[in-house]
């Protein structure tokens, strides 16, 4: 099967530019489909394969929607979703293409978490493996083997791939879920009732460009509260707990979930900059 690679961007230039470059240093795919939520249209450099730009502006964060768009204008049978700060390891393209072809699954591979200064102009790849930081909680199966995943919760949306018509009979991203959190739970769950698997593929990684990051992250507050109600609603369970008990530790929201999600107040610019991680945490 054909593989096109979907990818998002808003206001992450240089980040766009070095996925690129990872997608030209290995199997490079039939197309690259970048949806351009933030409105750059300034022209990208060459590369061994087609790039498509599909405008999608917006001025928050349509996670969801501007998924399915991409899809939307992609043409081929394997799709692999890459988030814009992912610089994909030269066998990355390969390894998700025949994983798929091999088993009909939502299939996730490994991310190595890069601490700030990292990835510098002439990078290479023996320097991210070992400067990427691994998730503490996932445990991917040896090079080259597909395993089930824990549990769906577990899925993430940083780099996965599948087939078009799967994604299809899934229904995709549900765009309900506005701006930024739990969308891709959701997918999981309902991937999961529909009898899909979500995969851990060992071998290839990605590696995570480092940007700022907050802990609990307060410049979604009001997103994450409206998607993991609504998410709590389909599914019967609270996404996201560790980030709702932040919000309430920080009295945002009540304490008590048992009646849904109360909302308080929002964030002060205090909170939002003392939320801030240090550089030198890479997650």
């Amino acid at each position: 099967m054909s593989t096109a690679v979907i990818t998002l961007n808003k206001g992450r230039r240089a980040h766009l530019e070095r996925l690129l470059e990872g997608l030209g240093r290995g199997t490079s795919p039939e197309a690259c489909i970048v949806v351009e939520i933030g409105g750059d249209a300034a022209p990208l450099p060459a590369r061994e394969f087609p790039v498509e730009r599909v405008p999608f502006p917006h001025s928050g964060l349509p996670l969801a929607a501007a998924r399915n768009a991409g899809r939307r204008a992609a043409r081929a049978g394997t799709l692999i979703f890459l988030d814009v700060d992912c610089i994909p390891s030269a066998g990355l393209v390969a390894g998700l293409s025949r994983a798929v072809a091999e088993q009909d699954g939502l299939i996730c591979c490994e991310i190595g978490y890069l601490p700030v200064g990292a990835v510098t102009d002439g990078w290479r790849e023996a320097d991210l493996d070992r400067l990427g930081h691994p998730h503490p909680v996932r445990t991917f199966p040896p090079p080259g083997t597909v395993a089930p995943a824990p549990q769906a919760g577990l899925f993430w949306s940083l780099a996965f791939a599948v087939r078009a018509a799967t994604y299809d009979r899934i229904g995709g991203f549900d765009e309900a879920f506005s701006g930024y959190g739990a969308e891709d739970t959701d997918l999981a769950f309902r991937a999961a009732a529909a009898g899909v698997p979500i995969l851990f593929l060992g071998g290839p990684r990605a590696y995570h460009q480092h940007h700022p990051g907050y802990d609990p992250p307060l410049q979604h507050f009001r997103d994450i509260v409206a998607n993991a109600a609504r998410f709590h609603a389909r599914h019967g369970l609270w996404p996201m707990d560790g980030w709702l008990d932040g919000f309430a530790a920080l009295g945002l929201i009540a304490a008590d979930r048992s009646n849904g999600l109360v909302i308080l107040r929002d964030p002060t610019p205090e909170e939002m900059a003392a939320a801030r991680l240090p550089d030198d945490r890479p997650f």
